[in-house]
């Protein structure tokens, strides 16, 4: 397994056949058997992998809050709805979502753990989506986690061999 400090490093240098092998699936894979596919090697990869040692996506990532969270999220952390927006969220201009002021995360704790527990935003819990369908048509996305998320790389890596894919 590819360590947390190197993904980022390493996928960097696997960029051009990263996207080569992206062009590939969206020619080449039938959509229903690669969602299978990343769902099956999500479940191994996930069943064995502490993310808590990682956080990279926490490291790397602003993380949207949606509107019908912020009473929950800001009593998790003993504030009043106003004082956790003002404190630790600001509106983005495009999607007019909440999202968090702070890279990394303002509430991932030293140890890995997230501060806001029970109430962390789905988007947190779901990264990096390799579980979820319709990946063919969210592979730059995938891209993304790649870089970001080691369980993500190993799953791309692992489609790769699969698909008996080449890289030049």
């Amino acid at each position: 397994m590819i360590t947390p400090r190197k993904v980022k490093y390493i996928a960097k240098r696997k960029e051009d056949e990263n996207i080569r092998f992206r062009t590939f699936l969206k020619c080449n894979a039938e959509e229903k058997v690669l969602d299978q596919q990343f769902f099956d090697l999500h479940v191994e990869y996930f069943n064995n992998y502490d993310c808590s040692r990682c956080r990279n996506c926490c490291k790397e990532y602003n993380v949207t809050i949606p509107d019908d969270s912020l009473d929950k999220c800001a009593s998790a952390l003993n504030l009043t709805k106003e004082d956790f927006v003002k404190q630790f969220l600001q509106r983005n201009e495009m999607s007019g979502e909440y999202e968090t002021k702070s890279i990394p995360c303002d509430f991932l704790l030293e140890g890995g753990e997230c501060q806001l527990g029970d109430c962390k935003p789905s988007s947190c819990k779901e990264f990096p989506y390799t579980n979820k369908p319709e990946r063919l048509q969210s592979l730059y996305s995938v891209l993304d986690a790649v870089s970001i998320c080691p369980i993500a790389f190993e799953i791309y890596e692992q489609l790769k061999q699969m698909y008996k894919f080449r890289s030049r």
